[in-house]
């Protein structure tokens, strides 16, 4: 839990604009409202939340922004105590679940079902070929089915996930395992329903209750 002193975890969120398919992204509204949501909520001890950014709904031509958002969690990383975790959420949207998916891995493999939002249209490339294939798997270090488990106590229909897809969410979710392996800092995808599945209050207060659960793991 948290303890005397600085804070003992610090969470960076993103979320996606719009795409193919899906006008109103829910974790744009989702990320747009979260801080002010928490402060009102009141923000558990020991939880520092960092950087909230939506960022467009592409892969290869949205690098740029997608970096700019992880270099800078590791600059806030080295004005905090040594002890401090900072872990990167990723919220996306999948329009056909009705429930929540904490992503346990993403694949080295870009094959978009349509065009992101930028004009790409990758098909069986690797999105690191020096990775190796695009078979090739990294998977999160946090535990996945002790928060889902925590989360269904809370009454959430959530479920784990190992298929992030080979969408815009799996390539982000690859980029952002890798940059956290390198930088000794975590990383969790989750993916969201849409709000006429799960209501956009429901959603809020998961996405609270997940930062509870997060900051108690004692990381």
């Amino acid at each position: 839990m948290g303890s005397e002193g600085p804070s003992a975890v610090t969470v960076h969120v993103t979320g996606f604009k719009k795409f193919h398919g899906v006008a109103e992204n829910p974790t744009e509204k989702i990320l747009s409202n979260l801080k002010s949501f928490m402060q009102k909520r009141g923000l558990p001890k020991g939880l520092v939340l960092g950087n909230c950014t939506v960022l467009e709904a592409a892969g290869q031509s949205a690098l740029g922004p997608l970096y700019d958002f992880l270099e800078s969690t590791i600059v806030d990383k080295e004005h905090q105590s040594p002890n401090q975790q900072v872990i990167l959420l990723h919220f996306g949207a999948n329009s056909g679940s009705p429930r929540f998916a904490l992503e346990n891995q993403a694949v080295n493999e870009a094959t978009f079902r349509c065009p992101d939002e930028l004009g790409w249209k990758p098909q069986r490339v690797p999105i690191f070929s020096s990775d190796g294939n695009i078979s090739q798997i990294r998977q999160t270090t946090l535990p996945v089915k002790e928060i889902t488990k925590s989360l269904q106590q809370m009454g959430y229909d959530v479920t784990p996930s190992d298929d992030a897809g080979r969408f815009v969410c799996n390539y982000l979710y690859y980029h952002s395992l890798r940059f956290a392996e390198k930088h000794g800092i975590k990383s969790l995808f989750v993916h969201f329903p849409l709000f006429m599945a799960i209501d956009e209050e429901v959603q809020m207060h998961f996405v609270a209750s997940l930062l509870e659960v997060i900051v108690s793991l004692n990381l």
